[in-house]
């Protein structure tokens, strides 16, 4: 996991989107509870050890599948590719990057076919597949509609000790950047990649890792995130709210971070922007700017940079994490969460303290 990731000759997958997460579980009536009980996704389909669960307005099988087992974690990050032959493009690809691959035509998990697995250059689990169920897209279920409601898997976030290194890679695999954090010497510290036309199919930020940082569902608008707080105050789990609500500088979007029975953190979502144009310009934040995390300037917890899921190889135990030797984003962020400066001067915008200039 060091050294540069060389850039393969073989044309890599296209990838249309991130599409579902498996993660391990240690109590799946617990995590039943907290994602069906609580958070509304839908179940598609379970048995004894497996629950596969999708959003509103999905048709394929299942954007997450919770997975009983000893050790919690993140078992796969899957992103759907255009066609049947991206996913032999992928096997190729990742074949010629040197990294573990592991092809199943019957796919790996209920509801999906032939499907690549890999071990990326990162340390992450990812897979690749075009086959899937179809199955009844709720969008018109509005009997089933609640006031909380998940209606798309938006994004992943990873966490990685050289943010650089792994932007390269995945430009080379296909993806764009939206938005990135930087500070003045030019070092990256956090980057916000996509496929499909939004600000992030996936994140890297930097730190311990490989680690999965969250998987983020998004929702209509900004008043079922805060029903979905009003139901775990009710329901006295507030110790469960993590950060937020609030709104982030980077992606614009409106957020909120909870955590489920085993600690993997959840972000709920909504109101990013369009990023779909060739020539889309990519926005880049000052580390020190305290509005890149929340545009309120709110200070950010510290388990927020240093808390995250393990990930596994392919034969299910846990990738070793490997710290990050550069400075260290926690070092900066937390501090100047504290005393950093907002952007920007407010008479600049027309503005004073006291009422408009």
């Amino acid at each position: 996991m060091s050294g540069p990731i060389a850039t393969p000759h073989v044309p890599p997958p296209d990838i249309v989107r991130c599409a579902y997460m498996e993660l391990v579980v240690t109590d799946l009536a617990a995590s039943r509870a907290f994602y069906v009980d609580v958070l509304g996704l839908h179940v598609t389909f379970e048995d004894a050890d497996t629950i596969y669960l999708r959003t509103l307005e999905e048709f394929i099988h299942h954007n997450l599948v919770l997975r009983k087992g000893p050790v919690a974690a993140a078992a796969v990050a899957a992103f759907r590719v255009r066609t049947p032959a991206d996913v032999d493009a992928a096997e190729s690809y990742y074949r010629e990057l040197g990294c573990r691959t592991e092809r199943r035509k019957e796919g790996f998990v209920k509801g999906i076919g032939d499907a690549v697995r890999v071990e990326d250059p990162l340390g992450f689990p990812y897979e690749f597949f075009f086959e899937s169920t179809h199955v009844e897209r709720l969008t018109q279920r509005y009997d089933l509609y609640t006031a909380g409601e998940l209606v798309r898997l938006d994004h992943f976030n990873q966490v990685t000790p050289d943010v650089p290194r792994g932007q390269k890679y995945l430009e080379d695999l296909g993806f764009r950047v939206s938005e990135d954090i930087r500070d003045a010497a030019g070092t990256t510290y956090a980057v916000w990649m996509h496929r499909k036309q939004t600000v992030h199919d996936t994140a890297l930020t930097g730190g311990d890792g490989p680690r999965m940082h969250h998987m983020a569902f998004a929702t209509h608008e900004k008043h079922n995130i805060i029903a979905i707080c009003d139901k775990m105050g009710a329901l006295r789990i507030s110790d469960r709210i993590e950060r937020g609500p609030g709104r982030h500088g980077v992606s614009n979007a409106f957020y909120l971070y909870i955590l489920d029975p085993d600690g993997h953190r959840v972000e709920i979502y909504t109101q990013d922007y369009y990023t779909g144009d060739p020539d889309n310009p990519v926005i880049s934040w000052d580390v020190h700017d305290n509005q890149r995390r929340d545009w309120w300037g709110n200070p950010v917890v510290p388990s927020w940079y240093t808390e995250a899921s393990l990930v596994l190889d392919l034969d299910g135990n846990p990738q070793p994490v490997i710290p990050r030797t550069q400075s260290s984003e926690m070092a900066v962020t937390v501090g100047a969460d504290g005393f950093s400066y907002t952007r920007g001067d407010p008479e600049a915008h027309g503005f004073k303290l006291g009422g408009q200039l």
